[in-house]
């Protein structure tokens, strides 16, 4: 989540309410999903990636398209999208791998060649089929994969949220010099590190709770935590580029889909690739 922007509103107490409100909820929701069944969250994985998509190709339009009452290309390149997210994830949960990665490629054509023919930005519209559907097998493929996917996801949200909480604490209450202020003017050196900082705490005591090897947890998290503030940076420079302060209002207190999961995105990349490809235990000791 981006931390507020220099110059916005100061929400009402109200609406910090039902930032909170929400956060919890969707906090709760999301471990008991993770909990119950790997089908379930993969199946719920598609239809989070449905409105994140939505919220995607409205974004990226091309000042002409933005400008059109005709809404039907929006719909056509979100369909589009999810289809290919939907079949790359059954794949995955069915475990045929390389079939997962096919189907984002046959998206991201179908994706392209739509937006080429309207002259609306073909190469964004194509690369949101990449930009939510990596980050889709990652999150399910951590799920699916490690014997104790369960715990690695929930660890893996107990990172991101940390960081995203941290960082808005830490850059309020201390301020002081921001890392980009043309890109991200509310984001500042004090928040990014407070929030890892918060992170390396929260999941050493989620990795202390089982009796893990903390020592290696906190600082893994710490560095896992800058990829969820490089997701946060990435979809303001995305938003900034088009002229968006929020991609929707789907959740109250928090704006969109893709400003709820920007940093998750990052992460869950990340992580699916030093698990994978380097073959690292993130919760350092058991059997992941």
């Amino acid at each position: 989540m981006s931390q507020p922007h220099s110059g916005q509103t100061i929400r009402t107490g109200s609406e910090a309410f039902l930032r909170v409100l929400f956060g919890v909820f969707l906090a709760v929701f999301a471990i008991a999903l993770v909990l119950y069944s790997a089908e379930w969250f993969a199946a719920v994985t598609v239809v989070v990636m449905l409105f994140a998509a939505r919220e995607w190709h409205r974004m990226v339009r091309s000042p002409v398209q933005r400008e059109s009452a005709d809404h039907q290309a929006i719909y056509i390149q979100t369909a589009v999208t999810v289809a290919a997210i939907a079949c790359a994830v059954t794949a995955l949960v069915l475990r045929v791998v390389p079939a997962a990665f096919a189907f984002l490629a046959v998206g991201a054509v179908a994706a392209f060649v739509i937006a080429q023919k309207r002259n609306d930005n073909p190469l964004w519209h194509a690369g949101g089929v990449l930009y939510l559907g990596l980050p889709a097998l990652a999150l399910v493929s951590l799920r699916v994969f490690p014997a104790q996917g369960a715990l690695v996801v929930l660890g893996l949200f107990l990172i991101v949220w940390a960081t995203d909480t941290g960082a808005l604490v830490f850059g309020k209450l201390i301020g002081g010099a921001k890392i980009a202020p043309r890109l991200s003017p509310g984001k500042t050196w004090a928040g990014t590190i407070g929030g890892s900082i918060t992170a390396a705490v929260v999941y050493g005591l989620y990795i202390a709770f089982f009796g893990f090897n903390v020592f290696l947890a906190m600082p893994f998290a710490f560095v896992l935590s800058f990829a969820a503030h490089g997701g946060d940076l990435f979809e303001s420079l995305v938003k900034r580029r088009f002229g968006y302060k929020d991609s929707g209002g789907l959740i109250p207190g928090h704006g969109g889909m893709l400003d709820r999961m920007d940093s998750m995105f990052a992460a869950s990349m990340v992580l699916a690739l030093l698990m994978f490809v380097l073959h690292l235990n993130p919760l350092f000791g058991g059997h992941a």
